[in-house]
């Protein structure tokens, strides 16, 4: 690859983000005019369906991160508008319509991840949050058609991976999905017109959205616009980033305690070490590179190292420090750990006696009785720190210590039951 003159594409290079770009010599050059220019406005866009993300956007958090210390301006464009519709890119089925009521709930949620990642203000690179409903709230829709709709051929949206995907499947794809695709890339437009934004950033499904917008912000706007994207990605053994057996790793603490996020990162596959630490730490390379040549069981240090940057970005440096020493109470001393998950249960019920795959199943440790059943039998499942021999066992006051008992699920995921 050419030698980069900006400190910000240089360093996505070196950590491996970028996938593609629409034209890295042009862009590496804006970007390295900073210091006569001024810094240039970057926007990646997240829709509000839910309260929190989850690491799967994590990757592109971290580029504003890095785009915002190498003096450049990040702007969230939060899609309280396209929410109402929902980006079929990657989806099989249609997603349920949201009210607005939930939304701005959503939306909510999701501001609270960004102030531990970016510094928000009036400065020139401070951050900023855009809602698209700002201008998608106000288009009259004949109007629209007549104006961007001619800028966009039914037969190009139709190669479009997003559109593919459903129709291949014979799935359906409703029209108003179908209208997605141009509303992303009027975003672009209209960040570029009210915002000066010039780079869209965006995981690897969202190429050709951001080709689209960038062409629409030339033809209707004569902006020049760029566009980079990310590669998937995915962990060792092929799985997508973050999709566990439990669940999404969300990264608000509402949706998932602290600790049991340093849990996702400390159980890190080896061969994944490296790469992660690259893309979601801040260490300097050589640090990066002395962690992941470690072999054998020194291989547990970088994981813890990965661990506890990636939590003290996204919670907090309290929340990290807390996390592992629970971690270390808990696996090296045998203990209880007081942050463990916890689960608050009424004391009536072990009065008479519970069973335990209910009480496994209560505690979030089993998605099922059959799971829990399976879990008993081969071994994995602990009360107490003591195993569970069968799956008929009851669990009654005489099994609490101070009111509380310990529940483990194979060596790495435990939970508390407390009574009240």
């Amino acid at each position: 690859m050419t030698s980069l003159k900006s400190d910000f594409l240089q360093i996505l290079t070196e950590r491996e983000f970028i996938h593609q770009v629409t034209d890295l010599e042009g862009l590496d050059a804006k970007m390295a005019a900073k210091e006569k220019e001024g810094p240039i406005s970057a926007y990646i866009g997240f829709d509000c369906t839910g309260t929190s993300l989850h690491v799967g956007s994590l990757v592109q958090i971290m580029m504003l991160r890095w785009l915002q210390k190498c003096g450049h301006k990040p702007i969230v464009l939060l899609g309280g508008g396209t929410t109402r519709i929902g980006d079929p890119s990657g989806k099989d089925e249609s997603r349920k319509l949201l009210t607005d009521a939930d939304i701005a709930n959503n939306m909510n949620g999701i501001r609270t991840i960004f102030d531990q990642f970016l510094t928000f203000g009036d400065g020139t690179a401070d951050a900023s949050m855009v809602n698209n409903a700002e201008w998608l709230d106000e288009l009259e829709y004949i109007n629209f058609l007549r104006d961007v709709g001619t800028h966009f051929t039914i037969n190009r949206m139709l190669t479009f991976d997003s559109v593919k995907l459903r129709l291949d499947r014979e799935q359906p794809l409703t029209f108003l999905e179908f209208n997605y695709m141009i509303l992303q890339a009027y975003d672009f437009m209209e960040l570029g017109k009210r915002y000066d934004c010039s780079l869209q950033m965006g995981g690897s499904d969202q190429w050709g959205n951001i080709v689209n917008g960038m062409e629409l912000g030339r033809r209707a706007a004569g902006l020049s616009l760029f566009g980079l994207t990310t590669p998937l990605i995915t962990t060792a053994d092929g799985k997508k980033m973050g999709k566990t057996a439990e669940g999404a790793v969300w990264l608000n603490e509402e949706a998932l305690p602290a600790y049991d996020y340093w849990q996702f990162w400390r159980n890190t596959q080896d061969a994944d070490v490296g790469k992660f630490l690259r893309l979601f730490t801040e260490l300097p390379l050589d640090e990066v590179r002395r962690l992941e040549a470690l072999e054998g069981s020194e291989i547990n240090e970088a994981k813890i190292v990965l661990a506890n940057e990636a939590t003290k970005m996204c919670r907090g440096e309290d929340a990290a420090r807390k996390a592992h020493g629970t971690a270390k109470e808990t696996f090296e001393k045998g203990g209880a750990g007081a942050d463990l998950p916890t689960v608050n249960l009424d004391r009536e019920q072990f009065e008479t006696g519970t069973n335990i795959v209910d009480l496994f199943v209560e505690a979030g440790l089993g998605a099922s009785k059959g799971e829990v059943k399976r879990l008993i039998k081969q071994g994995g499942a602990k009360l107490n720190d003591t195993r569970v021999e069968n799956a008929d066992v009851s669990v009654d006051l005489g099994s609490f210590e101070e009111n509380q008992i310990k529940l483990s699920a194979g060596k790495k995921r435990h939970a508390l039951v407390k009574i009240t």
